[in-house]
């Protein structure tokens, strides 16, 4: 149930993401609107980056692909909407 609930976690990070001007990349921002056990098991994992005193959290390239992934599965009938 844990993996479910992570890869559902980041499909709403993703869903609920933004892209922001960071210099000389931009990036893929989310509220850390989650439970912060699974946000700590995704930065574990690579799928997000964050700072302990932000409101906030990165999708890393490695994450924005994973979730990119479960929205195909996961949401079969709107793929042609993602970004």
């Amino acid at each position: 149930m844990g993996d479910t609930i992570n890869e559902l976690t980041l499909l709403l990070l993703y869903l609920t993401s933004w892209e922001e001007d960071a210099g000389f990349i931009t990036v893929c921002r989310s509220w850390k609107g989650y439970p912060f056990e699974s946000l700590n098991e995704l930065a574990d994992g690579g799928f997000v980056s964050e700072s302990r005193g932000a409101k906030s959290v990165y999708l890393t390239e490695e994450g924005i692909e994973k979730a990119r992934e479960l929205a195909r599965r996961f949401l079969k009938e709107n793929n042609n909407t993602l970004r």
